[in-house]
């Protein structure tokens, strides 16, 4: 039996499946990454442990359908987080500095205060907040062994590189676009951008279209020497297209150790209001955009508040929420600051309005609503910015998967959102676009024709106003907004 091999890297784990001709999921496997934390604010990886992961997550997935044939292999990814490598040995030179990382927030601030946020935001879509690669990229550098020629990139080009035997030095243009270094109108690295962050770009993967020829394997376990590889694309884009999320307003949102809420556009929007503009995909060097909101954490909360109140386990945190009584307390998840809309490095995790009423279940329900909070805060952002209607809203991740936290989501937004039985989103998006290159779906038309097993969850209340009411005053507080004068 034919069928695609579709790498999905996360932040926690990397994922494998075996995606049919006819769309039908044969086999998963799954690995966990590792991740530290070597100074406050610091998160890395080891790349090797990373691209063992994914051997681990191939080698599982190859096992339970023995019969299937891998005509190619697609990759989609956790995005914004780079490493650099020695271009002739193919070494690792350093860790993956991850997307949640916060190490280059003082160097953020110098380039903003030195006036370069603006020309930094008009041609890439992207803020100056430590997040994004382009001072990462610089940190990196700074420390990497003299006299080496180096190779640094976002993860597909790691794993791109890993699978050909460090023979293709490539990325998608949809990870390129959030690496704070590609000229989003031109489709090209910017010499500007380059200048501005001080790097190189003779270290840089060529950028290819997300359904594209990107080499073919050498020395990988369990693979054939040369399967083609034929799609990369950034996990987020990638679960956007996988959904079939190909009409202007139509979006999705990934719920995982953060979050991220993306909307097709029509046409490139310059981003105001925290938001930000990207590449949902290229096909055919015609790049697909999208505005998109990135909440830095999200359900990595749960397991958190879980240890704190001394549950089981996540289950029986979001059980407990659904029994809070109204008037319970906000709470704001911002350990490492907060993304999309307020790019505040400097926000704090905080529980607000507690008092000797509040009990445990109020607890659990603020750190259950505050997913929901954030989603909502960056669709609020987005409807400010473009005068079309948002059509199908897809949700995705593992916690898409509880229907009280999705319902949560529906009530906040007042929309339908849509939930998908198979979690595997982001891998299927990424299967899909080499089921495009390869011919085996001629057209988006036949991919939206595939068969999936979708729920509709419509708001059940229109009584959300006093949780929005006590999550803003929460984020108030977090942020130092809030005045004890003023209330607000």
């Amino acid at each position: 039996m034919r069928a695609i091999l579709a790498i999905d890297q996360g932040t926690t784990n990397s994922k494998a499946i075996l995606v049919s001709e006819s769309g039908e999921l044969l086999a998963r496997g799954s690995s966990p990454v590792g991740i530290t934390y070597p100074q406050s604010g610091w998160v890395e990886q080891d790349p090797n442990r990373l691209w063992q992961s994914v051997i681990e997550a191939i080698t599982a997935c190859l096992a339970k359908a023995p019969e299937a044939q891998v005509e190619a292999i697609a990759i989609s990814n956790q995005r914004e987080s780079v490493t650099i490598w020695d271009a002739d040995t193919g070494k690792s030179l350093g860790p993956v500095v991850s997307w949640q990382c916060r190490r280059t927030a003082p160097e953020c601030a110098t380039l903003t205060d030195a006036g370069h946020l603006p020309r930094v935001q008009a041609i890439t879509g992207l803020p100056l907040d430590p997040m994004f690669p382009g001072p990462k990229i610089r940190w990196l550098l700074n420390r990497a062994p003299k006299g080496r020629k180096l190779r640094v990139g976002t993860i597909d080009s790691w794993l791109i590189h890993c699978l050909t035997g460090g023979k293709t030095h490539a990325c998608d243009a949809s990870n390129a676009a959030r690496s704070q270094l590609l000229d989003l109108k031109t489709q090209s690295w910017s010499d500007e951008l380059c200048s501005i962050f001080g790097i190189d770009k003779a270290v840089l993967p060529q950028v290819r279209n997300s359904s594209d020829d990107f080499g073919t394997t050498l020395n990988v376990p369990g693979i054939a020497d040369g399967t083609p590889i034929r799609a990369a694309i950034g996990d987020s884009h990638a679960a956007l297209f996988g959904h079939g999320a190909f009409n202007p307003g139509d979006g999705k949102v990934t719920f995982g150790t953060g979050s991220s809420v993306m909307t097709t556009l029509p046409d490139f929007i310059a981003p105001e209001r925290g938001i930000t503009t990207t590449v949902a995909w290229r096909l055919n060097g015609k790049p697909t955009y999208a505005f998109e909101g990135n909440i830095l954490v999200s359900a990595a909360s749960l397991p958190w508040m879980t240890e704190i109140l001394g549950l089981p386990d996540v289950a029986a945190l979001v059980d407990l929420a659904a029994t809070a009584t109204p008037g319970g307390p906000g709470f704001v998840p911002a350990f490492v600051g907060l993304g999309a809309p307020y790019w505040d490095s400097e926000a704090r995790a905080l529980f607000s309005q507690i008092n000797f009423n509040t009990t445990r279940a109020q607890m659990a329900r603020a750190v259950t609503d505050s997913i929901a909070c954030q989603v909502h805060d960056v669709f609020a952002a987005m409807k400010s910015q473009t005068s079309g209607e948002f059509g199908a809203l897809y949700v995705d991740g593992g916690p898409s998967q509880n229907r009280f936290l999705m319902q949560c989501v529906a009530d906040l937004l007042g929309h339908p959102v849509i939930q998908c039985e198979a979690p595997e989103a982001s891998a299927l998006g990424a299967a899909y676009l080499a089921g495009l290159s390869l011919g085996i779906w001629p057209d988006l038309a036949a991919i939206s024709a595939l068969p999936k097993a979708n729920q509709i969850l419509y708001p059940q209340t229109q009584s959300v106003q006093e949780r929005l009411n006590t999550w803003q005053d929460a984020i108030a507080r977090s942020t130092f907004l809030y005045s004890p004068d003023k209330g607000e």
